[in-house]
């Protein structure tokens, strides 16, 4: 086995090792090759090359996404490193683990002139939970340097040379630790930037240092039965609890503690598309019962019967406005947020922050509370379920239109696959329909950026047993089609691109349309398709523009292939927009 001869090189690769870290997503280039060579050449790692070091970083992000354990991303010097940045941004706010290891030039070839050179230290202090800026080796050669009085600098004339290196690899020990500990046990991006000075490609059979594997000491602290009896006081007298879940990895919540929440008249349980979480008695499709009470003469009274005593929050971000509006306006009485790591006061009331997984919680809380009848969920289930009949006739007066689109697409998944969701419309469309409760639904929301959501995308079905169906509209599509450009896109990867010719989103905001000035800077219209990127880059191409094609490829898409399949459906520019506003009219006059 080789080894790159670089000591800090050796011990970034074996500290990944001894972590566990077994995904390594490298982009190609030459001040990484020590980094390189240690990955590849350990069979351990399951290595990844993709050059576009953002689709790199997003591909990462997938897996890390799926496994739930850190997935490091290893890039050259320069401007390589600010790729990642959006990837980043995103594990930071979705508590992804990311380890970013940057290669980078000695410290003093910064802002000299040299090439592929920027200030790399700290790059991105503002999103990421740790940066490990590490301290270049002294090599063999310049002990001599050193050791040489005539040339030894004064402020090493008192010092042993290699004592000073002994120092350096105690020191980047350390930081590569606590670098990889923190990404682990706080679920976010951390950095490691590593300098190398050339020569870069040399190899050795043998390690020249054994480091040390520091591990991390648990500091959390479990909430007692005599801290949860107040607030379980306050619940139980209490007749109107709403919970509302964000972003929730599929099966994170016992089934059995859903049932009970599911079955107390005074508790409203929001979810969403994201949430993956079901029960009958739930309410998924938040905007469907918000959005048309807006349009009613009665609105505040009937906004003042959903108002909760207790708002109880979990999960990651909240896709829905409408509910984020409705709440800090109809504030609740005392609002208490569910998680490991961070409350956000969404909606300026934030009392307490339980520091516990839901699970977890709901194990603690649930057998102190007592379940209690009334009127409201009764009152809501009924407006939800005139809702969903006024939903099913919507659906069959309507033309062919994006929204039309997604009542076919999503009611054509098999059960059991991963559905990834590009973001913007994509998710907003998404959010209005009644899920499978078999699938498990992914989506980048912890910026809510249109890139990277097909990288993440080919990540995630990379680290997925079962198929994959990534949904997402043309402007994402396009943004990140380099996102193909890899050899591990699987034969049963599906994606399906609604082609509405621009950012139709735009659309159903205020502003004047139809300009040519709203045209070109916002729904930014153009006449591309996916054929050609299909067939550079080998996935099969069916393309839809009716009604008709959807259903008929549809029927055929989830078939067993050698390929991976784009199905894109194309949908009526100024139509859409119309249809989904209309959508929320219908159902305020049929209320």
């Amino acid at each position: 086995m080789k080894y790159p001869k670089i000591p800090l090189a050796q011990t970034v690769v074996q500290l990944c090792k001894h972590k566990n870290i077994k995904h390594i997503v490298i982009s190609p280039g030459s001040r990484n090759a020590p980094l390189t060579i240690g990955f590849t050449e350990d069979s351990y790692f399951k290595n990844y090359s993709i050059v576009d070091e953002r689709c790199a970083s997003f591909f990462a992000l997938g897996i890390a996404q799926q496994i739930q354990k850190p997935v490091a991303i290893v890039c050259t010097s320069g401007s390589a490193l600010l790729n990642y940045y959006p990837a980043v941004s995103e594990a930071f706010y979705s508590d992804i683990p990311l380890v970013v290891i940057s290669a980078d030039r000695p410290p003093y070839s910064i802002d000299i002139g040299d090439g592929q050179t920027i200030r790399q230290e700290n790059v991105f202090e503002k999103h990421i939970l740790f940066s490990a800026n590490l301290k270049q080796d002294i090599r063999k050669e310049e002990y001599k340097v050193l050791g040489d009085g005539k040339n030894m600098p004064k402020v090493f004339q008192n010092v042993n040379v290699f004592n000073l290196q002994e120092g350096i690899q105690k020191n980047n020990e350390h930081k590569i630790n606590k670098a990889l500990n923190t990404a682990i046990d706080s679920r976010g991006p951390v950095h490691i930037n590593v300098p190398f000075e050339e020569p870069l490609y040399e190899v050795t059979d043998s390690l020249s240092v054994t480091v040390k594997n520091i591990v991390s000491v648990d500091t959390s602290i479990d909430l007692t039965l005599d801290e949860l009896t107040k607030y379980a006081h306050i619940w139980n007298t209490s007749d109107r609890k709403m919970i509302l879940t964000g972003v929730n990895y599929p099966e994170s919540v016992d089934k059995v503690l859903l049932a009970k929440l599911a079955s107390d008249e005074s508790v409203i349980v929001f979810t969403e598309t994201t949430s993956n979480i079901h029960h009958d008695n739930f309410f998924p499709g938040i905007d469907k019962i918000i959005a048309p009470v807006e349009y009613s003469v009665d609105k505040d009274e009937l906004f003042k019967k959903l108002q909760p005593d207790i708002l109880l929050t979990f999960g990651g971000m909240v896709v829905s406005k409408k509910i984020k509006a409705f709440l800090r306006k109809y504030k609740p009485k005392h609002h208490w947020h569910i998680d490991l790591k961070k409350a956000y006061d969404t909606y300026y009331c934030l009392e307490k922050h339980f520091k516990l997984t839901p699970n977890d919680f709901f194990k603690k809380f649930l057998p102190i509370v007592t379940l209690q009848k009334g009127e409201y969920r009764g009152y809501w289930e009924k407006v939800k379920n005139n809702r969903r009949e006024y939903h099913k006739k919507y659906i069959q007066k309507i033309e062919f239109s994006d929204f039309k689109a997604f009542h076919f697409i999503l009611n054509s998944i098999p059960d059991f696959y991963q559905l990834q969701l590009g973001n913007s419309s994509t998710i907003r469309y998404t959010q209005l329909f009644d899920i499978n409760p078999n699938l498990r639904v992914f989506c980048n929301r912890g910026t809510s950026g249109i890139e990277g959501s097909t990288s993440t995308a080919v990540g995630a079905s990379v680290a997925y047993k079962k198929p994959t169906i990534f949904i997402t509209g043309d402007l994402s599509f396009f943004y990140d089609s380099n996102a193909l450009w890899n050899k591990y896109i699987r034969p049963d990867f599906r994606i399906i691109v609604v082609n509405n010719e621009g950012g139709g989103i735009f659309r159903i905001l205020p502003g004047q349309k139809n300009s040519a000035n709203f045209d070109t800077y916002f729904e930014t219209v153009h006449s591309l398709d996916a054929q050609n990127l299909c067939k550079m880059y080998g996935v099969d191409y069916l393309p839809a523009h009716t009604e008709k094609d959807l259903i008929k490829h549809l029927s055929e898409f989830y078939e067993e292939s050698d390929r991976a399949k784009l199905l894109e459906v194309f949908t009526p520019r100024k139509v859409n927009d119309e249809i989904l506003i209309g959508y929320f009219k219908y159902f305020s006059e049929n209320s």
